[in-house]
């Protein structure tokens, strides 16, 4: 029992994809038009570059890199904004989830380590808000750009001059945050420095490029497939049980529900007029009920203003404890380490949460 409760706590967006999907595929029967629902572009990047990732992980790369910058700094405040900026650049390369994975356990370890776990809840919800902003600015920095790059086939330069903007605003705001709230107490650090097998770890990051310039269209997708599974299959074959595949099977389950309903006249009538009104409002809205990977999933099926559809489901993972897959990863973590803490970590979460919400949503009122 026990053990159902976790699975269903760990994987609770995906069950609720499967239930959506499952309930529009009896108002919409499976037929021939079903395959033209999946991207497997996405699909296929998604999983060559989680996969690259945990077998990174699996040899200590991130964890020995930012373990030896945090190490550098001599102070509470320096070395909290060394964690959220390892997790906030860590978004930009290796996508919102697997950052906080790879970095929130680093959190834990140097708060632990160095007697200062009262900034643990502040810290931790810092690196998530790093996470999701973080990773706005590249196609595969959050799972949801990937789509909406691929579905719109948005050229490299204007996908991320339309992001520059937010990002820096949201580099801003996260550094003021930490200055607040973290103070610059004096502490010792001393971690067990470990050798990295630089071999692996050399063969593990010519993958990983690889599979960047199948991201970005330089090499065609298939090739990723063909060539990365099979050589981590070699090296690290543990590395391809780890990835979440959880999070491919939502991608799955929410391409089979918003196709569905894309051919449901009403539904298409009235997402199609909400849209109209305000793109960038709608989608960071919807983001609050059904997280940000579905809404962008969703509503790229009604509109084609993807410029305001990118903006809105990025800034719209800040908000609600499911606006975004990255913050219930967040909260299983700090629940771990503090099982009855949740409740204050909720309503701190809340706080910071919606203050970066409201604050991003109107600068980007302006900008459009």
């Amino acid at each position: 029992m026990k053990k159902l409760v976790f699975f269903v706590k760990s994987n609770a967006v995906m069950l609720i994809a499967a239930v959506a999907a499952l309930i529009t595929s009896i108002i919409v029967p499976p037929d021939e038009k079903y395959i033209d629902y999946f991207d497997f572009r996405t699909l296929t990047c998604l999983f060559t570059v989680l996969a690259v990732v945990c077998a990174l992980k699996n040899v200590r790369f991130f964890y020995t890199v930012a373990e030896w910058i945090v190490k550098h700094f001599k102070n509470a405040r320096l070395t909290a904004l060394a964690l959220v900026y390892i997790t906030f650049i860590g978004s930009m390369l290796i996508a919102n989830d697997m950052a906080l994975l790879t970095f929130l356990p680093l959190g834990y370890f140097v708060l632990v380590s160095t007697k200062k776990e009262h900034y643990m809840c502040v810290v931790f919800i810092l690196q998530n808000i790093a996470a999701n902003l973080g990773g706005m600015l590249t196609p595969f920095g959050n799972p949801q750009n990937l789509y909406l790059y691929s579905k719109f086939d948005i050229p490299d330069g204007e996908f991320i001059l339309i992001m520059l903007p937010l990002f820096l605003i949201a580099i801003a705001l996260i550094t003021l945050a930490t200055v607040i709230f973290v103070k610059p107490e004096p502490l010792e650090f001393s971690g067990i420095e470990k050798k990295l097998p630089i071999p692996r770890v050399v063969f593990y990051l010519i993958l990983f490029a690889f599979s960047i310039l199948c991201v970005f269209r330089f090499i065609p997708y298939i090739f990723a497939l063909i060539i990365i599974p099979p050589a981590i299959f070699i090296a690290d074959r543990t590395a391809l049980l780890k990835v979440d595949y959880g999070l491919l099977l939502t991608f799955v389950f929410f391409f089979i529900f918003s196709g569905n309903l894309a051919r449901i006249d009403a539904v298409r009538e009235l997402f199609s007029a909400m849209l109209e009104v305000s793109t960038l409002g709608v989608s960071a809205l919807s983001c609050q009920l059904i997280s940000n990977v579905p809404s962008a999933i969703l509503l790229s099926q009604f509109t084609d203003n993807y410029r305001e559809l990118l903006m809105g489901v990025n800034i719209g993972g800040c908000g609600t404890i499911i606006s975004s897959l990255a913050s219930l990863i967040t909260f299983r973590e700090y629940s771990e380490h503090n099982p009855g803490g949740a409740g204050k970590y909720l309503a701190v979460f809340s706080a910071f949460n919606f203050a970066f919400l409201f604050i991003m949503l109107g600068v980007s009122y302006i900008l459009i």
